[in-house]
């Protein structure tokens, strides 16, 4: 039994309004990151983008690929930072096999929505996704139009 991600009262650190874009958005997965200090440390100061990230699967294990942490100018003169190193996710063995069923026979993408804070803790909402083709944009935000001349003209009677 795989727990969905729930929204938390946590802090939102970085958001992806890209893939809300780009992607149907089919499930939400909640995943913990491993994280090196400075990069905690840069996390807590906002300095994290996740615009140009994505999820694999490789070897059993889910990785995030692109997502830009800076380093703060503070940190430690005896390490040497790599802001876009793969970083390893920690999800549940049955969380995991049923996104590497999902990803591998489905044809579905994983893609980083979301980085909050939860007790303390860095959290990366995954979005199970299907890619949008450009009809299917333009079809959202007509809808998306529709809704908001609707309320225009019922607040206005």
């Amino acid at each position: 039994m795989s727990k969905q991600a729930k929204k938390s009262g946590g802090s939102t650190i970085a958001l992806n309004k890209k893939a809300r874009h780009e992607y149907f958005i089919e499930d939400r997965f909640e995943a913990g990151l491993a994280l090196e200090g400075w990069e905690v440390k840069s996390l807590r100061a906002g300095r994290v983008q996740l615009n140009e990230s994505y999820v694999l699967i490789k070897g059993g294990e889910a990785w995030l690929f692109g997502a830009h942490i800076s380093p703060l100018p503070t940190a430690s003169t005896h390490i040497h930072p790599d802001p876009v190193r793969s970083r390893k996710l920690l999800l549940r063995r049955e969380e995991l096999n049923k996104l590497i069923g999902q990803v591998e026979r489905r044809g579905y993408t994983l893609t980083p929505l979301a980085l909050y804070w939860k007790r303390g803790r860095a959290k990366l909402e995954i979005g199970l996704a299907k890619g949008k083709k450009e009809h299917d944009k333009r079809a959202v935000a007509r809808e998306r139009d529709w809704q908001r001349e609707k309320e225009r003209a019922l607040k206005h009677g």
